[in-house]
């Protein structure tokens, strides 16, 4: 009887594993096949809409290139992007246009975006990139 209360926890251990290990891999599935817009920066002492007056930063996941695209503000972004399970980090920006853009948004993300070390999606559904701990940036899921 003993071995059978033991066997039966063993299973009932192994399927709760497996459940969670489900949910985190559709999390990070979450990532792709959406565009994501920001709508929160840490740092500037600028209201938000002043520094993206005129178009806000979103960001695309492309998990066959490893890349992710989209917009800084004003100019186009590209970038490498390495993700291994909680831990994500961009690489250098590709090429892009050089247009001039109001407001000085464009370049704090750039710098922020650098520093990313990870991400999170909340409970809301919202992307949290991450550095050394602290949110950094957070996007919305968008129709673009």
């Amino acid at each position: 009887m003993k071995n059978y209360v033991l066997l039966f926890v063993s299973v009932l251990a192994l399927s709760f594993n497996s459940c969670t290990s489900m949910k985190d891999t559709a999390k990070t599935d979450d990532l792709y096949n959406t565009s994501w817009e920001l709508e929160y920066i840490t740092g500037p002492r600028i209201a938000f809409e002043g520094l993206f007056p005129d178009k806000k930063p979103f960001l695309k996941f492309d998990k066959s290139k490893s890349e992710v695209y989209g917009n800084a503000g004003c100019n186009g972004y590209t970038s490498p992007v390495t993700i291994k399970g909680k831990s994500l980090s961009f690489g250098d920006q590709g090429a892009t246009t050089m247009m001039y853009c109001e407001g000085g948004g464009e370049q704090v993300f750039l710098q922020t975006i650098k520093k990313i070390d990870s991400y999170s999606i909340d409970k809301d559904g919202k992307l949290n990139l991450i550095a050394n701990n602290i949110p950094m940036m957070r996007f919305k899921k968008v129709n673009k």
